[in-house]
Order: C-alpha cells, then sequence, then structure tokens
C-alpha cells in the first residue's frame, strides 16, 4: 500500500469511474482534480473521502496544470497518477517539476506522439508504416512522391481519430490543401504526422504493462478502421478473438514487442495498441497509448477476465498492487462491443432490441438533434454483446445492426 499522498487528474464521472471505491486504501490520502460534472449525482459524502477535491472549467487548458501543481505542491503529495489520455503528458510534466517517480515525460511523448512512436519502434525492428512529418504543403506533396496515394494526415497527439484525414485521390489532397490547415508558413511546428496508407484487417490489443513486460493482454478485431467509421457514419464494433486463433498468440506477441520498443511506464499501467495485419500476415504497428483504450473495451475486458482496466492503471500509479498478474489462457465468455453513430435529424430511438446477449445503453435522448458523428467512438447507443463464441458474438453484432438500421430514425 502506497503511504504517501496523491494527486489525481480526473475528469470521468465518478458514477461511471468510482475512483474513492477503486483507491480505497488510499483515498483519503489523495487530491482530486476533476470539472463539476465528474461530481454530479454523488453524494457530498463521497467527495469528502478525497483529502481535497478542486474542480476547474476548462479541463483542456493550461489553468488545469496549474490548479493541479499549486495542490501538489500545498498537499506535499509523492505520486500524480491520471486516467485518461488528456492528461498522460500534463502528468508526466508535473512529475518533472516536482521531481516525482512514475511515467516520465519521455515515456509519455513515446505513447503519445505518433511520430516519436513510431520512430522508436522501427529502430527496434517493429513494423510500421512509412512516415514523415507534416509542416508545411511541400512535406506532404514530396511524401505523395515518395509512397504515393493514399495516404493518411493526422495529428501526432491526437486521439478519437479526431482530425484525421485520408487522402485517397488528388480530388482529396486539393480539397486538404484549400483547407488551410497546412499554411505555407506554419505557426506551430511538430503538429501533423503523414503515414502511407495500410489495407488489412485491423486490431486492437489491450491489457496490462509492468517492468517493462506485458503482464497480460487480448486482441480483438475492429470491423473497420476508426477514422474510416467516423467519416462514413458507418458503425463501429469489436470481436474479442479466440484463444485458438492464431492471430490472437501473433499480437500478443507484437504488443510485447512494442513495449519492449519504447521507454514503458516505471508503474504499472494499462495500454491500448491498434494494429493491422496485412495480406503478408505480420501485424503493422498503427498506435499504443500507456492508458485504457474508450468505448466499450473496458467492459468487455471486465467481462471476460474479472478485472477494469482503468482501475488497474490507477492502482499501478498509486503503488497499489494488481488484481491480475499472470496472463489468462481464454476469456471467460466471448464478448465484443458495437457502437451506433448519431444520424442527421432528430433521433428517434428503436424499441427494445430483440437480439439474445446485446445489452443496449441509450447514449441520446429522444428528441436530440444531430448531424452526425464528430469522432471515432461519437455514439448514439452502445451494445456489449456476449455469446459462447467469437463466430456468436459477429453474429449477433450483424443481428444488432440490422436491428439498428430498421428501426432507429432521424427525422428531419
Amino acid at each position: 500500500m502506497s503511504p504517501q499522498r496523491i494527486l489525481l487528474l480526473s475528469r470521468k464521472p465518478l458514477v461511471e469511474r468510482p475512483l474513492h471505491k477503486w483507491l480505497a486504501e488510499v483515498v483519503t490520502d489523495t487530491v482530486l482534480i476533476t470539472v463539476p460534472g465528474a461530481l454530479a449525482d454523488i453524494g457530498a459524502d463521497v467527495r469528502g473521502r478525497f483529502r481535497d477535491c478542486r474542480t476547474v472549467t476548462d479541463y483542456q487548458s493550461w489553468s488545469t496544470e496549474w490548479t493541479a501543481e499549486c495542490a501538489a505542491r500545498e498537499h506535499r503529495v509523492g505520486l500524480v497518477a491520471s486516467s485518461s489520455e488528456d492528461d498522460v503528458l500534463r502528468s508526466a510534466r508535473l512529475r518533472g517539476r516536482l521531481g516525482l517517480p512514475g511515467q516520465t515525460t519521455e515515456s509519455a511523448c513515446a505513447y503519445r506522439d505518433k511520430l516519436i512512436m513510431k520512430d522508436r519502434a522501427a529502430r527496434a525492428g517493429v513494423e510500421v508504416p512509412g512516415r514523415r512529418a507534416i509542416d508545411r504543403p511541400t512535406d506532404l506533396m514530396e511524401f505523395i512522391e515518395e509512397v504515393g496515394l493514399p495516404v493518411v494526415v493526422k495529428p501526432r497527439r491526437g486521439a478519437a481519430s479526431i482530425g484525421v484525414r485520408i487522402l485517397r485521390d488528388g480530388s482529396d489532397v486539393t480539397a486538404f490543401l484549400a483547407s488551410g490547415e497546412l499554411p505555407a508558413a506554419p505557426q506551430r511546428s511538430g503538429r501533423l504526422i503523414a503515414e502511407e496508407y495500410i489495407d488489412g484487417d485491423f486490431f486492437h490489443v489491450d491489457g496490462v504493462i509492468a517492468d517493462a513486460a506485458v503482464v497480460h493482454c487480448w486482441p480483438s478485431q475492429y470491423n473497420s478502421g476508426n477514422a474510416e467509421a467516423a467519416q462514413t457514419g458507418s458503425e463501429l464494433s469489436s470481436v474479442l478473438l479466440a484463444a485458438d486463433d492464431p492471430r490472437t498468440f501473433v499480437l500478443q506477441e507484437f504488443a510485447a514487442d512494442v513495449h519492449r520498443a519504447l521507454p514503458t511506464p516505471s508503474f504499472p499501467a494499462s495500454f491500448h495498441l491498434e494494429a493491422w495485419i496485412p495480406a503478408h500476415g505480420r501485424p503493422v504497428l498503427c498506435e499504443v497509448a500507456s492508458r485504457t483504450g474508450g468505448a466499450l473495451i473496458a467492459r468487455t475486458y471486465r467481462e471476460a477476465f474479472g478485472v477494469h482496466l482503468s482501475r488497474e492503471n490507477l492502482r499501478g500509479q498509486c503503488g497499489l498492487g494488481l488484481e491480475l498478474t499472470h496472463q489468462p489462457a481464454a476469456p471467460r465468455r466471448a464478448g465484443g462491443w458495437v457502437l451506433f453513430p448519431p444520424g442527421h435529424g432528430r433521433f428517434e430511438p428503436p424499441t427494445a432490441c430483440p437480439v439474445s446477449g446485446a445489452e443496449v445503453e441509450l447514449h441520446m435522448s429522444a428528441g436530440t438533434f444531430a448531424q452526425g458523428p464528430e469522432y471515432a467512438a461519437h455514439s448514439a447507443a452502445a451494445v456489449a454483446v456476449h455469446a459462447d463464441t467469437a463466430e456468436q458474438v459477429r453474429e449477433r453484432i450483424r443481428e444488432t445492426t440490422r436491428w439498428w438500421a430498421e428501426e432507429a430514425r432521424w427525422l428531419n
């Protein structure tokens, strides 16, 4: 058990991520930095369990980091922990300024900056896409001349496929250059990366790392690329691979290779890795993050292996023991999920889902007006699906998708 005071950054609602329960042993020594909405629907007694609880109105601004540092110095904290992608670099910078242990800025950059990440992975022999930093229009044109179309342009430190552009042909390139997103004299360099487009099945691997090694993980297969789903407004789904699927071991070994190539966090942490398997059969790294994956990834993992990855992530950063310390041979049950994005118009929810093993959670209320998805995981509804086998999960996702397409309405 950690005897130190802890600074914890988290903007997630405590009703969804019960930090006071996950960190029960140290909650009275924990200073929470959060947003007012995260404290909604919880009692004052819950807030009072923390040593201190401070809210900020604009979580993305630098004022949050300043508030956190002031609180850390005031309470003389010995650890800094975070629970979201937004906070990985922010927490690392705080640790550096305060001289505290945990994930360093070097490690955080390697898990956040896609160019640094892939350069380090490539030097270690991990297969990655061709890539180039893109600061000016000429950078993009030279890269296209080198690798051909299609190419993908994305923020180097982005998440949820926000700002990702797939340039498939000359007209896409023309539209992108005309948008002004790449000015001839950029105000800030190091913002974008261009990569060659990889054609192959798309997967994610989720689990926990500690002491520069994978403690446990399991791969799942997406139905499409995240950016493609967001741009087309189609559903995004994922299914845990079966234990006897040959790709399971291949992707587990690939995840171990990727983490060996990067400066891993010094404390245990969850991770979310994405990779393609093209026709040649070898995984190619898309990206890896030192935090839990979004959508229903944590829920699916919990139902399959009995642990919540976000809980493990926070406990590891706070110096507390992990609940699962070995690699399971197989999931307890097959599982997956599907997200249905917002359409265009006023939402009219469907009737109850008739598909066995499908648990629907609406994220939009009836009458809500929408104009399509804003990012990859933006959903009108999320459905957790379970069955006896991975193939049964895939079939139930197909049935659920047909139900949604037939019954959900978006009225003008």
